[in-house]
C-alpha cells in the first residue's frame, strides 16, 4: 500500500519541500478561499446525487449528505492551507481510522477520485492546481483502501 499524500500546506508534520512550501501562496488561496472550497465540495456531493457513475459512492454516505458536506469542507480548508475548521471541531483528522467502517477498495477509490476530478473541472479550478490536487488526492485515496 502506498503512503498518504503530503498535505498541501507546511506543518511540523510536512516533509521538506512539500507542495505547500513550493507554492508562493497556499493552495487555499490559489483555489479562491472558503467560498470556492465550499463550491467544490457542494459540486462534489451534488454529482453523487446526479450521476449514476457515482451511485456506489453515494450509497456509502447513507440518507443525508449535509454532515459529509460540512466535514469535507472543514477538512479541505485546513488541508489546503486555510483555517483548521475540522481540527478545531474534532481534533486530528485520523482519516484512515475514521473511514475504517466503510468498505474502500479500488472501485470506491476510483469513483471518489473521478467524482472529485469532475467537480474540480466543473468548478473551474485552475488546471495546474487540479494536477497537484489530483496527485495528492490519489495518494491519500489509495492509502485509505481497506479491502
Amino acid at each position: 500500500m502506498t503512503r498518504a499524500a503530503t498535505p498541501l500546506r507546511p506543518s511540523r508534520h510536512s516533509p521538506p519541500n512539500s507542495l505547500a512550501e513550493q507554492s508562493p501562496t497556499s493552495a487555499f488561496e490559489w483555489i479562491g478561499g472558503e467560498a470556492r472550497v465550499r463550491e467544490l465540495v457542494d459540486r462534489f456531493y451534488d454529482l453523487m446525487d446526479l450521476e449514476p457513475a457515482y451511485a456506489r459512492l453515494r450509497a456509502a454516505h447513507g440518507d443525508g449528505l449535509d454532515s459529509a458536506r460540512d466535514k469535507l469542507f472543514w477538512f479541505l480548508c485546513g488541508w489546503l492551507g486555510g483555517p483548521d475548521h475540522y481540527i478545531s471541531r474534532f481534533g486530528h483528522p485520523r482519516l484512515r481510522a475514521r473511514h475504517m467502517p466503510f468498505r474502500i477498495g479500488i472501485a470506491e477509490r476510483d469513483e471518489w477520485l473521478a467524482c472529485m476530478a469532475q467537480a474540480m473541472q466543473e468548478c473551474g479550478v485552475d488546471p495546474a492546481l487540479q494536477e497537484r490536487l489530483v496527485e495528492s488526492f490519489a495518494g491519500t485515496a489509495d492509502w485509505m483502501r481497506n479491502v
